[in-house]
């Protein structure tokens, strides 16, 4: 093959199409647009603070991880209740994740 050809299609299966459909016969809003929030600007000492906490938890969690293996016999310990607090029987952590794919979506949804 030349650099000029392109590989010959398969004869099984016909072209695929892409298709946009428009919401509502409108045009799609650019999604990049500014939220009137004021932009963050970040100072060298909160870069230091960041840095620390994040080294010192990933030593933390290395440790942890060698604690439970039997490498180490003293480090960190994880607190475990010994008896659980009825009050937080029906506690569901979030997803933080999933909720801030929940508002992304909504606000694609409320710009179209």
């Amino acid at each position: 093959l030349s650099p000029l050809t392109s590989p010959p299609a398969s004869l099984d299966s016909p072209a695929q199409k892409l298709v946009f459909n428009r919401v509502n016969g409108k045009r799609p809003q650019v999604l990049l647009q500014q939220v009137s929030a004021p932009e963050e600007s970040y100072t060298l000492a909160h870069e230091e603070n960041v840095r620390f906490v994040y080294e010192a938890w990933q030593q933390v969690e290395q440790q942890l991880d060698g604690s439970r293996t039997g490498e180490s016999a003293c480090g960190p310990v994880q607190y475990v209740e010994k008896t659980p607090n009825p009050g937080l029987k029906n506690f569901v952590p979030i997803d933080l994740e999933e909720w801030w794919a929940q508002q992304f979506l909504a606000k694609i949804e409320n710009c179209s």
